[in-house]
């Protein structure tokens, strides 16, 4: 009998986008995580100016102390991947990766979550952790999102999305349209994560301050009328051994009073916010809030894992967003949701693995 070889796994984070530090703690989580008896471990550092480099899949050096986030180091050893599938390896460049089975791309934000690197590992032939191209580019677009959602018959609060195109015709018609949403609103860059750039409005006059602040993170912004009193509740989706997407328990994150809102730093900086999980929610709405994140995870098209994220009034439940590769720190939501549900971070992270190895690369 001869011993089953080990998987051949390359956690790839960092990364271009504003969320490149909340990567780097993600990837700490899932190199921890990762059996060396079952994985052969190579970890690839996405550097902010967009250099791959090789790094030690030491996740001490990817924790953050005392406040301070980490960023990737650059080792001086170059990384990459070749945009197609290679045979012969006799003769390749330097640093091109070799003999990789399957990629954990826990990459947050554009140029990472957003279908690029997804499309990437499509032309090079090797399968990848989470959603394909579309799934994860049409999600990354909180506009395009809503839009999808909305048009399948979905609940999702209104919104109004100015593209860079529109602001520079008519900055007035653009703030008329998006008052007309009402107050408090917030705006928020359409295509980044982690709560950046997002401004609750309050009224007319700090509208214009509001949009460039998004504008300074994505030329793209969105403007989302609050839902005012209501609960965020959060739902995990997880595909079982045959693709079958499965939801967690859920959980809500209760936001202390000297936040105006779930933002940057009472997410990772401060004890800002209390995350309960599972969340105290009668059976019927637990049950409703579960159905339409499995539904929202099919209509996006998306693959492996998802969160989804939830506003519930009495008698309303409202989709805020879904994100294809949330927060994967031990005591990020998604992890403990699913954790409340049975099933433990290391068998989450090998269970995202066999995912992405039964659903390979190419149409599906």
């Amino acid at each position: 009998m001869t011993d089953t070889p080990r998987r051949r796994v390359l956690v790839l984070f960092g990364g271009r986008s504003s969320e490149h530090s909340i990567s780097c703690v993600s990837a700490a989580g899932i190199l921890r995580a990762l059996d060396p008896a079952r994985y052969d471990i190579t970890a690839v550092g996405i550097l902010p100016d967009g250099r791959w480099v090789r790094v030690a899949a030491d996740p001490s050096a990817l924790d953050a102390v005392d406040g301070r986030l980490p960023i990737v180091a650059d080792s001086g050893e170059s990384a990459a991947l070749l945009p197609e599938p290679v045979r012969d390896r006799a003769g390749l460049p330097a640093g091109v990766l070799q003999g990789v089975d399957v990629v954990f791309p826990v990459l947050h934000g554009p140029w990472g979550e957003d279908g690029t690197i997804q499309g990437l590992l499509e032309m090079a032939g090797i399968p990848y952790v989470g959603s394909g191209v579309f799934a994860s580019a049409a999600a990354m677009d909180k506009g395009h999102m809503k839009a999808m959602l909305a048009h399948a018959g979905l609940p999702v609060g209104p919104w109004v999305l100015v593209t860079a195109r529109e602001w520079s015709a008519d900055p007035s018609e653009c703030l008329d349209r998006i008052s007309a949403l009402g107050f408090p609103l917030f705006v928020k860059p359409a295509r980044a994560g982690s709560s950046v750039g997002i401004t609750r409005v309050a009224d007319r006059g700090a509208l214009e301050a509001a949009v460039r602040e998004a504008q300074s993170w994505d030329p793209r912004i969105i403007a989302e009328a609050a839902v005012v009193g209501a609960r965020e509740i959060e739902c995990g989706v997880l595909a079982d051994p045959s693709g079958v997407p499965q939801a967690s328990r859920c959980a809500e994150i209760v936001v202390h009073p000297d936040h105006d809102f779930y933002d940057f730093e009472a997410k990772y900086l401060d004890d800002g916010a209390e995350l309960v999980v599972p969340a105290d929610l009668d059976p019927p709405v637990e049950d409703e809030v579960r159905r339409l994140a499995v539904r929202a995870y099919d209509v996006l098209d998306c693959e492996g894992l998802a969160r989804v994220d939830f506003f519930v009034q009495p008698g309303r439940v409202v989709i805020n967003e879904v994100n294809t590769m949330p927060g994967f720190t031990p005591i990020s939501m998604y992890p403990r949701m699913w954790g409340a549900s049975g099933v433990d971070y290391h068998e989450l992270v090998d269970r995202l693995i066999d995912d992405a190895l039964r659903k390979g690369t190419g149409l599906r």
